[in-house]
C-alpha cells in the first residue's frame, strides 16, 4: 500500500471513530468493582454479563502493556472476566473478522493487513472503537533538548537550511537516518532534497536497530547538533527526551515520490499519517455497550506510552509489573476511560 492510499484509509478510518503504591492504586479499583455491583447483593450485573473479554496481546511491547493494563482495569472496574491471549496482526485481525473473538485488539495497525481488515469490516465483524495513540503524526525529524534550548527559533524542517550552517562551527551536521533497506532511509534522503539540505548535512545510515539507537544515544548523551529520524511510541525517545521538528503538512502526491527509488523532483512533505486502532468485534458493541463505550475513550498520549516502554526497560522490569504502576500513578488517564464507573 502506498503512502497516499496508507493516508487514505487514516482519513476514513479516523472518522469512523468519532505491598506499594500500585497495590494502593489497586485497592481503588476493587472498591469501584464494589460500586459497579459486582459483589452487593440484589445489584446489577457486572456490564459484561457472563461474557469473557478476550484481549489480544501482540508480540511487540507497546500492545503488550495495553493488554495487561485494560485487562486490569476491566476486571477490577468493571468486574468482567478477561483473559488476554497471544496474537499478531494478521491472525487476530482474520480471527476477529471471522469468529468474533478475540474481543479486543489494543493496537491495530489496519493499514499493515489492510486485505484482512477490510474484509472483516465489510462482513461487520469487527470495527474500531478508537485510535490507540491520541496522535497519528508518528514519524518524523527529531533535534536533541539541548539544540532546541540553543536555538528557540529551530522549530520545523523548513528552517533547517537558514540554521544548519551556523551550527558545527560550519561542519555538515550528522543526520542519523535508518537502516538502508528500510524504506524510510528512502523517503529521508528525499526530504533531505526536498528541504534543500544536501550540502549541509552527513547522512548516516546505520547497518541496523541497535547501531542506530546507539549513535543517536552517544551523540545526544555527548550535545552534539544532530538530527535523527525516529518513530513513537518508542521507549528512546522517553529516555533522551528530544524535540519533534514540525515537518509541515502532509503532501499525499509529494508523499508518493518520496518513497519511490527514484523521485525527480521531491518535495517537502511531512510523513505519512498512521491509524493505529482499538479494534473490538461487533459484538462488543452490540451486546455490552458499556465495554465498548470504554473502549471508545482510551485513547492514549503518545508520551505516555513512550514512557511506560521506558520503564520496560528499566533492570528486573516486567510487563506485568509496569501495566501495575500505570494503575498507581496514571488514574489522570485511566479515570477518564473508565468514566462513571469510578467515582
Amino acid at each position: 500500500m502506498d503512502t497516499a492510499s496508507r493516508a487514505g484509509m487514516v482519513a476514513g478510518l479516523l472518522l469512523a471513530l468519532i505491598g506499594g503504591p500500585a497495590q494502593a492504586q489497586l485497592s481503588v479499583l476493587d472498591q469501584a468493582q464494589d460500586q459497579v455491583g459486582q459483589e452487593a447483593p440484589g445489584a446489577p450485573a457486572p456490564p459484561c454479563g457472563s461474557q469473557t473479554i478476550s484481549i489480544a496481546s501482540m508480540s511487540w511491547p507497546s500492545a503488550q502493556l495495553l493488554a495487561e493494563i485494560h485487562a486490569r482495569v476491566l476486571t477490577r472496574a468493571f468486574g468482567c472476566a478477561v483473559q488476554v491471549a497471544p496474537g499478531d496482526l494478521a491472525a487476530t485481525g482474520s480471527s476477529m473478522g471471522s469468529t468474533g473473538q478475540p474481543a479486543v485488539a489494543p493496537e491495530m495497525w489496519p493499514t499493515r493487513v489492510a486485505d484482512v481488515w477490510n474484509a472483516g469490516m465489510a462482513a461487520q465483524m469487527l470495527r474500531p472503537a478508537a485510535p490507540t495513540y491520541v496522535e497519528t503524526a508518528l514519524e518524523g525529524w527529531f533535534i536533541p533538548a539541548a539544540l532546541a534550548a540553543a536555538r528557540p527559533d529551530l522549530i520545523s524542517a523548513g528552517q533547517l537550511a537558514s540554521v544548519l550552517p551556523a551550527l558545527n562551527g560550519g561542519d555538515r551536521v550528522p543526520f542519523i537516518s535508518c537502516p538502508a533497506d528500510w524504506a524510510c532511509a528512502v523517503i529521508n534522503r528525499h526530504l533531505i532534497a526536498a528541504h534543500g539540505l544536501e550540502a549541509l548535512v552527513d547522512v548516516v545510515e546505520p547497518a541496523n536497530r541497535f547501531e542506530m539507537d546507539s549513535l543517536i544515544a552517544e551523540a545526544v548523551n555527548r550535545n552534539d547538533p544532530v538530527l535523527f529520524y525516529y518513530w513513537r511510541p518508542n521507549a528512546l525517545l522517553a529516555q533522551l527526551t528530544p524535540v519533534a521538528l514540525d515537518m509541515g503538512d502532509y503532501d499525499a502526491e509529494a508523499a508518493k515520490c518520496l518513497a519511490q527509488a527514484v523521485c525527480a523532483a521531491p518535495q517537502p512533505s511531512a510523513f505519512a499519517p498512521e491509524a493505529v486502532l482499538v479494534a473490538l468485534s461487533e459484538w462488543v458493541f452490540t451486546d455490552i455497550p458499556a465495554i465498548a463505550g470504554y473502549f471508545q475513550r482510551t485513547s492514549l498520549p503518545v508520551a505516555a506510552m513512550n514512557t511506560l516502554l521506558a520503564q520496560l526497560n528499566e533492570p528486573g522490569a516486567s510487563v506485568a509489573g509496569v501495566a501495575d504502576r500505570f494503575i498507581a500513578e496514571r488514574g489522570d488517564i485511566w479515570r477518564q476511560w473508565v468514566g462513571p464507573a469510578v467515582p
